[in-house]
Protein backbone atom coordinates (compact mmCIF):
# COMPACT_ATOMS: atom_id res chain seq x y z
CA UNK A 1 0.00 0.00 0.00
CA UNK A 2 2.41 2.43 0.78
CA UNK A 3 4.79 1.59 -2.52
CA UNK A 4 1.28 2.28 -4.42
CA UNK A 5 1.27 5.56 -2.29
CA UNK A 6 4.82 6.32 -3.07
CA UNK A 7 4.43 6.14 -6.92
CA UNK A 8 1.06 7.64 -7.39
CA UNK A 9 2.83 10.74 -5.69
CA UNK A 10 6.20 10.67 -7.78
CA UNK A 11 3.95 10.30 -10.72
CA UNK A 12 1.94 13.55 -9.57
CA UNK A 13 5.15 15.02 -8.43
CA UNK A 14 6.41 14.64 -12.29
CA UNK A 15 3.43 15.35 -14.18
CA UNK A 16 3.73 18.84 -12.66
CA UNK A 17 7.22 19.58 -14.48
CA UNK A 18 6.27 21.62 -17.41
CA UNK A 19 7.69 20.27 -21.15
CA UNK A 20 9.53 23.18 -21.37
CA UNK A 21 12.25 22.50 -18.56
CA UNK A 22 14.90 23.07 -20.61
CA UNK A 23 14.13 26.63 -21.14
CA UNK A 24 15.22 27.20 -18.05
CA UNK A 25 19.02 27.28 -18.92
CA UNK A 26 18.63 28.98 -21.74
CA UNK A 27 17.63 26.32 -24.13
CA UNK A 28 20.31 23.78 -23.17
CA UNK A 29 19.89 21.11 -20.49
CA UNK A 30 22.80 21.48 -18.59
CA UNK A 31 23.65 18.35 -16.24
CA UNK A 32 26.41 18.25 -13.77
CA UNK A 33 28.04 15.09 -12.89
CA UNK A 34 29.74 15.74 -8.84
CA UNK A 35 31.18 13.28 -7.78
CA UNK A 36 34.68 11.98 -6.36
CA UNK A 37 37.38 12.02 -8.64
CA UNK A 38 40.36 11.95 -6.91
CA UNK A 39 39.70 10.04 -3.77
CA UNK A 40 38.49 7.14 -2.27
CA UNK A 41 35.34 7.02 -4.09
CA UNK A 42 36.80 7.01 -7.25
CA UNK A 43 36.69 3.47 -8.17
CA UNK A 44 33.00 3.76 -7.78
CA UNK A 45 32.60 6.35 -10.53
CA UNK A 46 34.82 9.02 -11.15
CA UNK A 47 35.91 10.28 -14.55
CA UNK A 48 34.56 7.18 -16.00
CA UNK A 49 30.78 7.93 -14.73
CA UNK A 50 31.14 11.51 -16.65
CA UNK A 51 32.47 9.50 -19.65
CA UNK A 52 29.30 7.27 -19.62
CA UNK A 53 26.99 9.99 -18.99
CA UNK A 54 28.34 11.36 -22.07
CA UNK A 55 28.14 8.44 -23.80
CA UNK A 56 24.33 7.92 -22.92
CA UNK A 57 23.75 11.83 -24.14
CA UNK A 58 25.85 10.40 -27.54
CA UNK A 59 23.29 7.11 -27.88
CA UNK A 60 20.37 9.27 -27.08
CA UNK A 61 21.20 11.80 -29.91
CA UNK A 62 21.83 14.23 -27.74
CA UNK A 63 19.01 15.98 -27.39
CA UNK A 64 15.80 15.58 -25.53
CA UNK A 65 12.58 17.86 -27.33
CA UNK A 66 15.06 19.44 -29.74
CA UNK A 67 16.88 21.02 -26.56
CA UNK A 68 21.01 19.91 -26.46
CA UNK A 69 22.27 18.00 -23.37
CA UNK A 70 25.72 19.32 -21.87
CA UNK A 71 27.63 17.00 -19.23
CA UNK A 72 29.80 19.24 -17.25
CA UNK A 73 32.18 17.42 -14.14
CA UNK A 74 33.79 18.49 -11.25
CA UNK A 75 35.91 16.53 -8.21
CA UNK A 76 33.96 17.40 -4.59
CA UNK A 77 37.39 15.55 -3.50
CA UNK A 78 34.23 13.59 -0.81
CA UNK A 79 34.41 17.03 1.52
CA UNK A 80 30.87 18.77 2.13
CA UNK A 81 31.96 22.17 2.12
CA UNK A 82 33.85 21.77 -1.99
CA UNK A 83 30.36 19.79 -2.71
CA UNK A 84 27.81 22.56 -1.77
CA UNK A 85 29.69 25.55 -3.13
CA UNK A 86 30.44 23.66 -6.60
CA UNK A 87 26.59 23.18 -6.66
CA UNK A 88 25.85 26.42 -5.34
CA UNK A 89 28.12 27.63 -7.83
CA UNK A 90 26.54 25.69 -10.78
CA UNK A 91 22.93 26.55 -9.68
CA UNK A 92 23.52 29.92 -9.41
CA UNK A 93 26.04 31.26 -12.23
CA UNK A 94 26.16 27.83 -14.73
CA UNK A 95 22.62 27.14 -14.84
CA UNK A 96 22.57 23.64 -14.19
CA UNK A 97 19.68 21.68 -14.68
CA UNK A 98 20.38 18.95 -12.59
CA UNK A 99 23.07 17.28 -10.68
CA UNK A 100 23.88 13.44 -10.59
CA UNK A 101 26.48 11.37 -9.04
CA UNK A 102 26.00 12.03 -5.52
CA UNK A 103 28.32 8.95 -4.35
CA UNK A 104 28.56 9.27 -0.23
CA UNK A 105 25.59 10.85 1.33
CA UNK A 106 27.96 13.88 3.39
CA UNK A 107 28.57 15.61 0.44
CA UNK A 108 24.52 14.84 -1.16
CA UNK A 109 22.89 16.99 1.53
Amino acid sequence: MKVSLFVSAALLAASAIPASAAEISDGKVKIGILNDQSGVYADFGGKWSVEAAKMAVEDFGGKVQGAPIEIISADHQNKPDIASNIARQWYDTEQVDAIMELTTSSVAL
